[in-house]
């Protein structure tokens, strides 16, 4: 009978050790759940829903490591400010990092860059209270502005970038700004061969960020 219970009692040790062991690898292997966060150029205007930036970007991540869901939170015409305004129900519980692209609305409306980094800064703050891993994609002023504007203005993403410890994919329209092959008329936003550009060269960035979370739950 004492054999008996002595034997349970191992069985029940090891269930449970083997239990604590598997228990990271499976949360390692949860599908990442990745919000967008951004203006026009995060929701695709002027594209048709399969040929925008997000479900052209979760195309991308089709077989790379763990499955990856990626939500379209991009709002045309949002500042800053107004990304700050709606994050907490853009950026739900359950959230595991985000992909930031805000200011080219504040850029072309000329709002002072300290507005812009005051909100952006905020949301950074507020996502890493949380526990949320964030890529920050940065933009540029128009020539237009000044070079006083644009050095104040383009400061920003990589101090705060810095300032938060996480990564910065530098310019959001690398490539296809300016390109007027890879632009819809408006001569702003990308068309889909845009799209294509953006994605594959962001695609590292965000490989490293999805990287970030699955050391996160492993850890």
């Amino acid at each position: 009978m004492r054999t008996g219970l002595a034997f349970g009692g191992i069985a029940a040790v090891l269930t449970f050790a083997l239990a604590l062991w598997a228990a990271p690898a499976l949360a390692a292997d949860k599908p990442l759940h990745i919000v967008a966060l951004g203006d026009s150029l995060t929701a695709g205007l002027g594209l048709p829903l399969s040929e925008g930036f997000v479900p052209r970007l979760q195309a991308a991540l089709a077989g790379k490591g763990p499955a990856a869901e990626v939500i379209n939170a991009g709002v045309s015409g949002d500042t800053a400010s107004d990304a700050l305004a709606r994050l907490d129900w853009s950026v739900p519980e359950g959230t595991d990092a985000v992909i930031l692209e805000v200011g080219a609305n504040d850029m072309l409306r000329g709002i002072k860059p300290q507005v812009t980094r005051a909100a952006i800064d905020t949301i950074l703050q507020r996502l890493k209270e949380r526990h949320i891993a964030v890529l920050l994609c940065g933009m540029r002023a128009a020539p237009n502005l000044g070079t006083d504007y644009a050095a104040a203005f383009e400061s920003i993403y990589p101090e705060l970038a810095a300032k938060y410890g996480i990564p910065l994919y530098p310019f959001f329209l690398d490539g296809v700004a300016a390109d007027l092959g890879r632009l819809q008329r408006d001569g702003l936003h990308p068309n889909a061969a845009g799209v294509e550009v953006i994605v594959a060269a962001i695609l590292p960035k965000v490989e490293q960020l999805m990287a970030l979370v699955r050391d996160r739950r492993s850890s």
